[in-house]
């Protein structure tokens, strides 16, 4: 039996690279041979396909995974590319990115994995526990900079955001913004981690990050999609109910070729062991 192996990188900061699945040229037809399967993309995804990815392979030998964050545009690059084997998304594909896929003729398949509220996080030591989404539009367009603007102290308002190659990136802009660009003067951060790291060390700090990121060092807001009438949390629960407004569907993409390849890691994502791995990292069950 073939050892498994499973090679984790978290894209914190600095250059990440991948290679092409390393039996992709041996064929799959002799099923004493390791499949090597590579995912990218989304660092939303990334914690769920990771530890799905380990249980997957305890009964599973002969599968060997590499997963490599980055954002939800570099594993679609990836994808096209032909260097991953599945691209993580946040988002569904662009109508440019689908024609790229189209004139390279090849057939993809989106498949929803899990659903994510996307929480919108502030320093502990900050008394604001609740912004509309028009406050939240101000604040990342650049016209309101000061937290006292909102309810809070007197004090800058430090905005973080995902860079533009990450799908939570487009889907804050979409949602959150209603489209518009963000001010010039955010700061992009290169992972969700890193977001996570930079709003709990500075007191005047806002971003936003998938739900499964959370952690007691940084404090959730409360969103109203309806004027300041209702403020909801995000949770599980309330992403689940659709009570948060802030949620979007979790996807694996993949090249219709390589269906048999992936088919393993596929099928236990959606599979009630793989659903129950996705409550339990954070994210919302199909």
């Amino acid at each position: 039996m073939t050892k498994t192996k499973l090679f984790l990188i978290l894209p914190l900061i600095g250059l990440l690279s991948c290679g092409k699945a390393k039996n992709e040229d041996k064929g799959t037809e002799d099923k004493a041979a390791a499949i090597s399967v590579t995912i990218k993309g989304s660092d939303t995804v990334l914690p769920l396909a990771q530890k799905e990815a380990e249980e997957m392979m305890k009964t599973n030998s002969d599968v060997s995974v590499t997963i490599v964050g980055g954002g939800t545009g570099v594993g679609i690059t990836a994808l096209l590319d032909g260097t991953t084997d599945i691209a993580m998304a946040s988002r569904d594909l662009k109508t440019e990115e689908k024609l790229k896929f189209s004139e390279a003729k090849k057939d993809i398949e989106t498949v929803t994995i899990a659903f994510d509220a996307l929480a919108v996080i502030v320093n502990p030591a900050n008394k604001v526990g609740q912004l509309t989404r028009e406050q939240l539009e101000k604040i990342y367009t650049g016209q309101i900079k000061n937290w006292k603007e909102v309810g809070g102290e007197d004090a800058k308002i430090v905005a973080y955001s995902r860079e533009s190659s990450s799908g939570t990136y487009e889907f804050f802009k979409e949602e959150v913004l209603d489209k518009k660009n963000y001010a010039a003067d955010i700061l992009s951060m290169p992972a969700t981690g890193a977001i996570v790291q930079a709003v709990s060390q500075t007191k005047g700090a806002i971003g936003y990050v998938g739900l499964a990121y959370e952690t007691k060092e940084v404090k959730k807001l409360s969103v109203s999609y309806d004027q300041g009438k209702t403020f909801v949390a995000p949770s599980v629960a309330s992403a689940k109910d659709k009570t948060y407004p802030i949620s979007r569907p979790l996807f694996y993409i993949f090249d219709k070729v390589n269906a048999a390849k992936v088919k393993a890691v596929v099928d236990f994502a959606l599979s009630p062991e793989g659903q129950k791995i996705v409550s339990e990292v954070g994210y919302v069950p199909l």
